[in-house]
C-alpha cells in the first residue's frame, strides 16, 4: 500500500534497522522506543488488524513473536519483555504490527502509559545488530 508508513519500510522505500526478515514478516527497531530495543514485527502482506492476518500466517507470526521475545532477552540482557498489539485504537500505523518490549525489573513501566526515550547516534544499529545476532543464534 503506497501510503503505508510500513510497507514503504518493507519496499526498501524508508529506511529502517531491520533485526529480522522472513518471507512472509519482517521486524525492526520502533523509532520512537518505550525501551532501547523495542521492535516491531509486521506481515510483509498489508494488512491493519489482527483479525485481518491471513490463517496461514498466524503460527508463523507468533512463532516470530516467540523469536523476538527471546532475543531481547539473550541479545540485549532484558529481564523479560511486554508483547503487545493495538487493533485500530492506538494502532499509530494502520499496519497490524506487534511490539516487543525489553523488560527489567525497576524499567519504570506503569501500566499502558509508556514514556519514551531516544537512541544515541549509532546507538540503534548496535542493537538492530545484537538482536540480529540473538535470532541467528536461535534459528
Amino acid at each position: 500500500m503506497a501510503d503505508c508508513v510500513f510497507c514503504s519500510i518493507l519496499a526498501g522505500d524508508l529506511e529502517a534497522d531491520l533485526v529480522l526478515e522472513e518471507p512472509a514478516f519482517a521486524a525492526f527497531l520502533d523509532q520512537r522506543p518505550v525501551f532501547k530495543g523495542h521492535v516491531l514485527l509486521v506481515p510483509r502482506t498489508h494488512v491493519v488488524t489482527l483479525p485481518e492476518l491471513p490463517a496461514e500466517h498466524r503460527d508463523g507470526f507468533l512463532a516470530a513473536a516467540q523469536r523476538l521475545a527471546t532475543a531481547v532477552v539473550e541479545g540485549l540482557g532484558a529481564q523479560g519483555s511486554f508483547v503487545a498489539i493495538n487493533n485500530t485504537v492506538s494502532q499509530s500505523v494502520p499496519h497490524l504490527h506487534l511490539h516487543v518490549v525489553p523488560r527489567t525489573k525497576g524499567d519504570g513501566l506503569r501500566g499502558f502509559f509508556w514514556p519514551r526515550t531516544k537512541y544515541a547516534a549509532g546507538e540503534r544499529a548496535d542493537y538492530a545488530a545484537r538482536l540480529r545476532d540473538a535470532l541467528q543464534r536461535s534459528a
